[in-house]
């Protein structure tokens, strides 16, 4: 199976489960989560780098501690993900086998009831083969039954096919969604932890850097609620950067109190 042909194969998919949707929601909103996460664990470093400013402290000690989780929070969402996603298509692969189900039955008692309506023509035309074959050598062969249940098997064949794409683009979406809900969180916390893979004594330049990242983030995050809503994406964009300011503002105020 080449390529394209997978792609507009998975692309029908995502258009039968409604994938776009779920995948965009799941993105901003793990990825969001992951960022501010970040954003935390930064916070706190940099009020102990300015608390104690003659201690000299290893990025290292950051760079382990923000890793371990983003990795905590994408097995979480991908593992949750997964397990939620899949309870959920399975039931509702389970609604439609039942609604299949009645449909076929409603589909079955309707063709009877055309059956019942078109008998007395085709023993009509029946009597009148049998009378024509009596004076031809060769006999005509015609079974009445088997234009309704053609159709009915037609019908039926439909029903099976559309039930298995549904089953098919629901286990593809399963996967997808499971995908961008451990992913996303982790590309949230990896990136502002860049700066500190450079140079292992923290220094201020680090810090900056990495809130110039994570607001790189936010601000991405918000231009991309304003694209899917159609406009505003300034708006969006003061709420996120607003809400990390709010975490280091939390994060301070925190340490404040607990300092003695």
């Amino acid at each position: 199976m080449g390529l394209k042909v997978k792609i507009k194969k998975w692309r029908r998919y995502s258009e039968m489960s409604d994938l776009g949707i779920i995948s965009r929601r799941k993105f901003f909103n793990n990825c969001f989560d992951g960022a501010l996460t970040c954003a935390g664990i930064v916070s706190g470093s940099f009020i102990i780098f300015l608390s104690n400013p003659s201690q000299t402290l290893s990025s290292t000690i950051i760079v382990i501690t923000g890793f371990s989780t983003a990795l905590a929070i994408g097995i979480s969402g991908l593992w949750g993900a997964f397990l939620s996603e899949d309870a959920e298509r399975k039931k509702k692969i389970s609604d439609l086998k039942k609604e299949m189900v009645i449909f076929e039955e409603e589909l079955e008692d309707e063709i009877d009831e055309e059956e019942i309506d078109k008998l007395q023509f085709q023993e009509k035309i029946l009597l009148e083969k049998k009378e024509i074959q009596k004076a031809m050598i060769t006999p005509i062969g015609f079974n009445h039954a088997d234009t309704n249940e053609n159709n009915l098997n037609d019908k039926r064949a439909k029903i099976y096919k559309e039930k298995s794409l549904i089953e098919q683009s629901e286990k593809f979406a399963t996967i997808v969604a499971s995908l961008v809900d451990g992913g996303a969180p982790v590309i949230g916390s990896i990136l502002p932890l860049i700066p500190f893979f450079f140079g292992s004594a923290l220094s201020l330049f680090h810090f900056i850097i990495s809130y110039a990242v994570l607001i790189g983030i936010l601000v991405y995050l918000g231009i991309f609620l304003g694209n899917i809503s159609g406009g505003g994406s300034i708006k969006y964009v003061l709420h996120l950067v607003t809400a990390g300011i709010t975490t280091l503002i939390v994060s301070l105020l925190l340490e404040l109190a607990i300092s003695p």
